[in-house]
């Protein structure tokens, strides 16, 4: 970067990038946190956009915005601003009473500018702006009870183990991801022949087979009032126009924690939790490349549609 104390600019592929108030603290210190400031956060959304931009390309987003930082309002949003450059991709999506005209982050100029603008986490759609209404992934959204006794994070592990098992059973490929939060996603590939209701109802499927077999562990129930302290199974997201979490997206937490690819083998890591990579150490694990190339591997649903139906009987 470079620039007055108070602006920089960053070269981010062809482009250079303004950032304003890069000393601003986005992420304040305390109680074992680390202090993190926009600065910091140009600097590590630029090392990983390597690895984070094929997950992004092509989608829509739903930004969520802190100008002020963690300690000020959030924003969600959905519509991109006038005054974005015109070489941020724009897509517009139809919805009852008109159209949104939602931001697509196709390279690293687009993410830093991004990051200029106080979005600290990227939510994504499943589907690609060519076939926005047939998604190329599903996600499977483990989602510990608030008042969940013990080991919260033993009990999403335990989740997510049985769920790859069902779904290796299916023969469909998979790789969890923390959330920078408190719980797992599980990111099954699709070859995009399927519609958003197919995909929700065939995952809300593979998640009632999980909570039939373990009804005292895992529920379906949308209303938090009906899961007690049952791990919620979450398919939601599944659904047009829902968005998930960017794989190498930063948390609006504190310390800035990491929503964070990683290997079937490293859920066994007994300190493992949701928040275990931040923007200290994500790009370090993004480079031991923990999904390989299985995101390459998209799958049609039929054959897996008619496994699952035999083992419901």
């Amino acid at each position: 970067m470079s620039g007055d104390d108070d602006t920089k600019k960053v070269r981010a592929g062809r482009r250079t990038v303004e950032v304003k108030r890069v000393d601003k603290v986005l992420f304040p210190g305390g109680g074992g946190a680390k202090e993190y400031t926009k600065g910091d956060l140009v600097d590590y959304y630029r090392s990983v956009a390597a690895f984070m931009l094929p997950h992004l390309r092509g989608r829509p987003l739903m930004l969520e915005r802190y100008p002020d930082g963690l300690d000020g309002p959030r924003f969600m949003q959905k519509n991109t601003p006038d005054h974005y450059p015109d070489w941020i991709t724009r897509f517009e999506v139809p919805k009852e009473d008109g159209t949104v005209c939602h931001t697509v982050c196709d390279d690293t100029a687009s993410l830093v500018f991004l990051t200029d603008q106080a979005c600290l986490t990227l939510h994504r759609w499943l589907s690609r702006t060519h076939d926005i209404n047939r998604p190329d992934r599903m996600v499977f959204d483990l989602d510990p009870a608030d008042d969940l006794a013990g080991d919260t994070f033993a009990q999403v592990r335990g989740a997510a183990e049985l769920l790859g098992e069902l779904l290796d059973e299916l023969r469909l490929p998979s790789a969890p991801m923390t959330t920078g939060s408190r719980g797992l996603h599980i990111v099954v590939p699709l070859n995009g022949h399927h519609d958003f209701d197919e995909v929700r109802e065939f995952a809300k499927d593979v998640a009632g087979v999980l909570e039939a077999a373990h009804p005292d562990r895992f529920t379906t129930a949308a209303r938090k009032k009906d899961r007690g302290d049952r791990l919620y199974l979450d398919v939601q997201r599944n659904a047009y126009a829902q968005t998930a979490v960017v794989p190498y997206t930063v948390r609006a937490r504190p310390g800035a924690p990491v929503a964070t690819p990683l290997t079937w083998a490293e859920l066994d890591d007994p300190e493992l939790d949701a928040r275990r990579w931040s923007i200290a150490d994500a790009v370090e694990q993004a480079r031991t490349d923990p999904w390989g190339g299985l995101l390459d591997r998209g799958r049609a649903l039929g054959p897996a549609r008619r496994r699952l139906d035999a083992l419901r009987g």
